[in-house]
């Protein structure tokens, strides 16, 4: 018998993709319920274009006869009834993460407020720069360890090689490019896949590369905005998760864009980053399906 008195506090989430088929929704519910679990939120989508379907759930244990890992292995004859691919894991557990950042430091500081505060649940193992130290000495660290990683043309891969092997031993789930602006190689960038977050200082597809806030003043454009996505072997054209803008006038220098565009990035890179730790963004092909919460 079950014992609905011995309740958890624990939420644990459950994200899924899968070809879409009759019957998922209640195969996860049915499971949940069978093995003494109560859904506290669902949220799921149908693409009827590619066909896939996706779902977010976060549940709690409201019976001790079955220990989340027990749950976690038993969800497998599900998973591989209706071919989903999935995450399983407690909310509570944080994903560790490693910051990368060059001279503009405006995003690094926001994520480390917010981390302080508890407002992005998340274990910093490393920040990675191509700038010194000293560079960023109004910063408390916290006791986060700093890595001095300079990077010219010709040192590049050797740079990038100590950058894996950094997020390999400090155990990094997450690499963040908190304004880093360096291009990562395609090797690089495919060890990282769908690991690594990067704050784009434009509203993409729109105004790629270098100065974009230059690019946009030069067209006289009305609105700007950054973008948060995936970082793949193609430049800036990895799934986006978070965009924003913010209405400009003809009055507007592009100091003042660039000074604008500052606050956009820090609060769009904040919430990405803040949905891909908890589970909230599936990817879609080149796109992202993101249940917002």
């Amino acid at each position: 018998m079950t014992n609905p008195a011995a309740a958890s506090t624990e939420t644990y989430v459950l994200t899924l993709s899968c070809p879409d088929r009759p019957g998922i929704v209640a195969g996860v519910a049915n499971f949940l319920f069978e093995h003494g679990c109560n859904i506290l939120e669902a949220q799921q989508f149908d693409d009827t274009e590619s066909g896939r379907f996706f779902m977010r759930v976060s549940f709690e244990r409201v019976s001790d006869d079955f220990s989340f890992e027990e749950i976690r292995t038993a969800f497998s004859a599900v998973a591989q009834g209706f071919s989903l691919n999935y995450r399983l894991r407690p909310r509570s557990q944080k994903r560790r993460v490693m910051l990368l950042v060059s001279k503009f430091d405006h995003c690094l500081a926001d994520l480390l407020y917010r981390w302080r505060i508890g407002e992005i649940p998340m274990d910093i193992v490393a920040i990675a720069a191509n700038y010194p130290r000293e560079t960023y000495a109004h910063l408390d660290f916290d006791g986060i360890p700093f890595h001095y990683l300079p990077i010219t043309k010709a040192t590049k891969m050797e740079q990038e090689a100590q950058l894996w092997e950094l997020f390999q031993s400090s155990g990094a789930e997450v690499a963040v490019l908190a304004r880093y602006m360096q291009v990562l190689s395609d090797g690089l960038s495919a060890k990282l896949s769908g690991r690594c977050i990067n704050i784009h200082h434009s509203f993409l597809p729109g105004f790629k590369g270098a100065k974009p806030y230059h690019q946009a003043f030069e067209r006289g454009v009305k609105l700007i905005g950054a973008t948060a996505h995936y970082v793949t072997s193609d430049l800036d054209e990895g799934p986006i998760i978070e965009q924003d803008v913010e209405r400009i006038t003809h009055q507007d220098s592009a100091e003042a864009l660039v000074r604008k565009g500052r606050d956009i990035e820090r609060r769009v890179l904040a919430r990405a980053l803040a949905w891909h730790l908890d589970d909230r963004v599936l990817t879609n092909g080149h796109k992202t399906v993101v249940f917002r919460d």
